[in-house]
């Protein structure tokens, strides 16, 4: 059985919401290091190519070594308006917000409308507690127009820096975009709750909760004002509710734990600077979502400034930088979530995992072993320390974590399917297939119609000869619940080939081309179809493209065998089995 290790990756959960750049060393073979920030990079004196690497940075999402350039290129160049503009906008992606204030300040010089710097500048204000200065700024840049969103809500927190109630729920009643009134009343009622109108903060709440139930901040907040109001039971329901459509979330754990022991829930912000931190906060993580990685890396940055031990915020700019390949930064994102988050296991595991993904299995491993030592029944750790096991190809050692994390389920839940498909997929490349189709028949006792597992087994059962009729129900199953995964197709397009269907396996693994046109295995597969209905040249086409994308090296010499001479003939061992051997498979 060919590898089906790219089948599914799964990342530990954990439940949130620009590294060193191609560029090198710059231009100029003069080369100095820069400050203790930024001891990985290399700068020149040489003008042009200090920019040019800050160019080849900003192109990288590389924010620290795009920083750093900039600003070593605008030294030499002081006046330049679009080094001025570049620099800042550099420093304030990087979470520099003192020297971005500074440049910002230069730069509203140049171009008083300037909308960015003008937002830099009203950060700035806002946690100085300057909130009228923060207002002049807003109302000021080009951009910054009245129905502006974040001029709104920033402007609004302003307004709650001063108690002024009536003015801040004015300003944020103009906005009218109905794709935001959820958040537009959920600040309302924020700001309602830090001023002393409970009335007002539990009709703004609610209205923002019964809007979009799915949201962790609109439930959160909800429930926490009516706690506070005494409602506890009501409290308990909105989290609850909140649990169906996304179980066992750390933070709303944590909460109803403390209800339940009867403990006060603390409002999400306690003044108009965490208010304000709180709407960059929403804007970034929806730019995040939506894949406008800039403005929410920059509203990110802003919201950490004013509130720098936010941990949803850390979590998010975390997530961000994985968006971005920046694993550095995401290391440094995780590092920022408090020791008392109720994230923190979550962020430490990350880290891992990333440390992993970075090529740095030993240190991972070590960090997973060191939670572990602490906290030895904890699943989510158990599992990712298995995760990396598996990957690494320590199937032995993978299924024996896996037995550990198993074991202290104690009783599976539905939640708990992947616990058992991945041990399968261990046992079944260690060899002890009893074991493996044990587990998998376990996954979908969990959670029945699992397409992954579905394709798994199916594939495994018809790779061997055995349950064939039931095998090709599980992989039609499986490509009607996920049509478009191209390793699911081809399951399917690989099961025809193996009884003999070639025509059938060529028209069905073209698709799984279509849908994943970049993986060895898919490649490797619709070659050999490719050959037996005798369309050679295509057959040798694939098979060379399979051997250009990196295979398995277990695969490799097959691949280059069959591009030397083709596929053996068929002869009464090699052909499909008959209906009768096909009715005969079991086991």
């Amino acid at each position: 059985m060919q590898s089906r290790s790219k089948v599914w990756t799964q990342p530990v959960a954990l439940f949130l919401a620009v590294g060193l750049s191609a560029a090198g060393a710059a231009a100029s073979a003069a080369i100095s290091e820069t400050d203790p920030g930024s001891e990985k990079l290399e700068i020149g004196d040489s003008q042009p190519g200090n920019y040019l690497s800050a160019l080849i940075a900003s192109a990288d999402r590389d924010t620290l070594a795009a920083e750093v350039y900039y600003r070593e290129a605008l030294r030499a160049d002081p006046r330049n308006p679009d080094l001025l503009e570049r620099a800042f906008a550099a420093a304030l992606s990087n979470g520099d917000e003192p020297s971005a204030d500074a440049l910002a300040e230069r730069l509203l010089l140049r171009d008083p409308s300037n909308s960015l710097a003008r937002l830099s500048i009203a950060v700035h204000d806002i946690e100085q507690g300057q909130f009228a200065a923060a207002r002049a700024h807003l109302a000021s840049g080009e951009a910054m127009r009245a129905r502006d969103l974040t001029t709104a809500l920033l402007t609004a927190w302003s307004y709650a820096g001063q108690s002024d109630l009536r003015h801040a729920l004015d300003t944020l009643d103009r906005i009218r975009d109905p794709s935001v009134l959820a958040f537009r009343d959920y600040h309302a009622g924020l700001i309602a709750n830090l001023l002393g109108d409970s009335a007002e903060a539990q009709r703004r709440l609610k209205s923002a909760h019964d809007s979009d139930k799915s949201s962790l901040r609109f439930a959160d907040a909800y429930a926490r004002v009516l706690d506070a109001q005494g409602d506890v039971a009501g409290a308990t329901k909105a989290y609850q509710d909140f649990s169906v459509v996304i179980p066992h979330h750390p933070l709303i754990e944590r909460a109803l734990a403390d209800l339940k022991a009867n403990e006060s829930l603390q409002p999400l912000v306690h003044d108009a600077k965490e208010g304000a931190a709180e709407a960059l906060y929403g804007l970034g993580s929806a730019g995040s979502r939506q894949g406008d990685e800039l403005p929410a890396l920059v509203y990110l940055r802003l919201s950490l400034y004013l509130r720098p031990s936010n941990d949803l915020t850390a979590v998010t700019l975390a997530s961000l930088f994985e968006q971005l390949k920046q694993g550095d930064q995401v290391i440094a994102a995780y590092q920022m979530v408090p020791a008392s988050s109720p994230l923190k296991l979550g962020a430490d595991i990350q880290i891992a995992l990333e440390l992993d993904s970075m090529g740095k299995s030993d240190e991972a491993t070590q960090r997973l072993a060191q939670i572990i030592a602490a906290r030895p029944h904890d699943v989510e750790t158990l599992s990712a320390l298995a995760e990396l096991q598996r990957s690494a190809k320590k199937y032995v050692e993978a299924a024996a974590t896996y037995d550990q994390a198993i074991a202290a389920v104690a009783i599976p839940q539905r939640e708990n399917w992947t616990l058992f498909y991945f041990r399968g997929i261990c046992y079944e490349r260690s060899n002890q297939w009893p074991k493996a189709e044990a587990d998998f028949k376990k996954a979908l006792e969990l959670n029945p119609d699992q397409p992954l597992v579905l394709n798994y087994l199916g594939y495994s059962w018809v790779d061997k000869g055995l349950n064939l009729e039931e095998a090709f129900k599980m992989l039609r199953r499986a490509v009607e619940l996920q049509p478009n995964d191209g390793y699911i197709v081809d399951s399917l397009g690989w099961a025809h080939f193996k009884l003999g269907q070639y025509q059938e396996a060529a028209q069905t693994l073209e698709k799984a081309i279509d849908l994943k046109p970049a993986d060895p295995v898919l490649n490797d597969h619709l070659g050999d179809a490719y050959w037996r209905i005798n369309r050679r040249t295509e057959a040798h086409f694939q098979w060379n493209h399979a051997r250009d994308m990196g295979p398995d090296p277990e695969d490799l010499p097959a691949i280059l065998k069959k591009i030397e001479s083709g596929l053996p003939d068929l002869t009464t061992d090699t052909a499909a089995p008959d209906a009768s051997a096909q009715k005969e498979g079991g086991g």
